[in-house]
């Protein structure tokens, strides 16, 4: 069985000596103390009472508060601190795995920097194919506005056969009715696809300049790099 002591201080002198007489006096204070651990380490704690306690082994009733490990000549050998709470507990996971998210984050960016001045080694290379790639929405772009142009015509004619109607639209056929309908329907979509397509080229410019702007920041690097690596020493 441990040895345990209670001790009160009566004074903040006996407490602040107290420390470094007390591996020399544990035998002396209870007469029911076992022989000294092999390495001679005594743990010692203040528990919740205001006792100050000591053993062998850690002290159960300290387990919420630091114990101090001492050497046989009283010397703190080392501060046990408590196990952490289950707040702290989750604190710290937490901030682990921010950790590791941020660090997945920065090697996926230093990875994409690398793929880029592979792709692109100068401003040249990387013009050439943003105006390919402008060039191939633009396109789509002309194709779209084509065909809405026909649709609007198509339009024209279905009204200009309505007008014969007019004066009784009762009489206007069902077909031409549904003409129209379709033509409406038909320019509300095409209209709706052009303005996607305004925005996907939008899109690759805003793309690629965000692309240049990080590509100049990269060859100015490289460049610095290579000046240095090729300065006289």
């Amino acid at each position: 069985m441990p040895s345990r002591f209670v001790w009160r201080p009566s004074s903040l002198r006996l407490v602040a000596v107290v420390g470094g007489a007390l591996c020399i006096g544990l035998a002396g204070l209870n007469t029911h103390a076992q022989t000294k651990p092999a390495n001679g380490a005594i743990y010692t704690c203040i528990d919740a009472q205001g006792r100050l306690l000591s053993s062998d082994r850690p002290i159960a009733e300290c387990r919420d508060r630091p114990q101090r490990v001492l050497g046989p000549t009283g010397t703190v050998r080392q501060i046990v601190p408590p196990p952490p709470s289950p707040e702290e507990r989750e604190r710290e996971a937490a901030r682990q795995r921010e950790a590791s998210e941020a660090a997945t984050r920065l090697a996926e960016e230093r990875r994409r920097e690398a793929l880029l001045l592979m792709r692109y080694p100068d401003e040249a290379a990387h013009q050439r194919t943003r105006a390919a790639a402008i060039a191939q929405v633009q396109s789509v772009i002309d194709s779209a506005r084509a065909h809405a142009q026909t649709l609007e015509r198509e339009r024209q004619r279905i009204e200009e056969e309505m007008a014969f109607y007019r004066k009784d639209p009762a009489s206007t056929p069902p077909a031409l009715k549904q003409r129209l309908a379709q033509n409406a329907k038909q320019r509300q979509l095409q209209a709706q696809f052009l303005a996607d397509q305004e925005r996907e080229k939008a899109r690759i410019e805003e793309r690629f300049d965000a692309e240049l702007r990080t590509l100049r920041r990269l060859w100015a690097t490289a460049d610095a790099d290579a000046g240095a690596a090729g300065a006289p020493r």
